[in-house]
């Protein structure tokens, strides 16, 4: 395959990348901090998502693709909309770094 297109912005390693389930969106973590949404057909960053406090390792679009969870090395999970980037929820109460998220299909 070949390259088409390179996704610059984070400042940071990103750890984790998702495609949203219709295609037309990436979410990407990062050790900045941070989770970005960019548009696939033209590799704009469409919202920068902050809040967590240490590295973000692991990000995954819900099945309709209106959230994005987020797992970080600060210990938590967040919730994010997709439409307005606020978080709807924290899940704390992890004792170390949360490697990995999922939602269940239905």
């Amino acid at each position: 395959g070949t390259v088409e297109r390179i996704l610059s912005g984070h400042t940071n390693w990103v750890h984790s990348v998702a495609f949203s389930p219709d295609g037309t969106k990436i979410a990407s973590g990062s050790r900045d901090n941070s989770v970005r949404i960019w548009n696939v057909a033209d590799g704009t960053v469409e919202r920068i998502l902050s809040g967590h406090t240490n590295w973000v390792h692991s990000v995954a679009f819900s099945p309709d693709g209106t959230k994005i969870a987020s797992g970080s090395y600060d210990w938590t999970v967040r919730i994010w909309n997709t439409a307005d980037g606020t978080v709807v929820g924290i899940l704390s109460g992890h004792t170390g770094d949360v490697l990995s998220v999922a939602f269940s299909p239905d």
